[in-house]
């Protein structure tokens, strides 16, 4: 079954980083690609952001092999050009440079226009002080919403 509006998210993004700033950025896309992403066969779990000659990539996002493909069928995890304008693009590669910055994309979506998007953030690693602080914050909501419930 294919469908027209899908959403790939990133759940190790929160969990492994800190995100700061969020852009949203064109992905130029194969026939085959877009149509195995209708499908549902995305994972953006792996994939990172990288700058080669002034122009920003996605490498390593797996987009499996698309079912009623043939010979003309695309890779799964080969690089994928972003879209974004060039005053974004060089305002990231200078956050980059700094220590222990990095982009990595969060989800990916249809627009309304049809169009493949991807939504990058420029992210800090966490510590492992900071994920455990995180899980404890998420089991802290999720048992005042049970216990809010129950008061109902």
């Amino acid at each position: 079954m294919i469908s027209k509006n899908f959403e790939i998210v990133n759940k190790k993004a929160n969990y492994q980083f800190n995100i700061s700033d969020s852009y949203v950025a064109g992905i130029m896309l194969k026939g085959t690609e877009i149509k195995a992403l209708r499908e549902g066969k995305g994972s953006l779990s792996e994939a990172y952001c990288i700058f080669r000659k002034g122009e920003l990539y996605l490498k390593n996002m797996h987009i499996s092999e698309y079912s009623l493909g043939n010979v003309h069928n695309h890779e799964p995890t080969r690089l994928r050009k972003l879209l974004l304008r060039k005053r974004e693009i060089k305002k990231l590669q200078a956050k980059v440079k700094e220590k222990g910055l990095t982009i990595i994309p969060l989800r990916m979506f249809i627009s309304d226009r049809g169009l493949a998007k991807v939504e990058v953030g420029l992210a800090r690693g966490k510590k492992i002080f900071d994920k455990r602080k995180s899980i404890k914050e998420k089991d802290n909501k999720r048992d005042l919403n049970r216990a809010l419930k129950g008061l109902k």
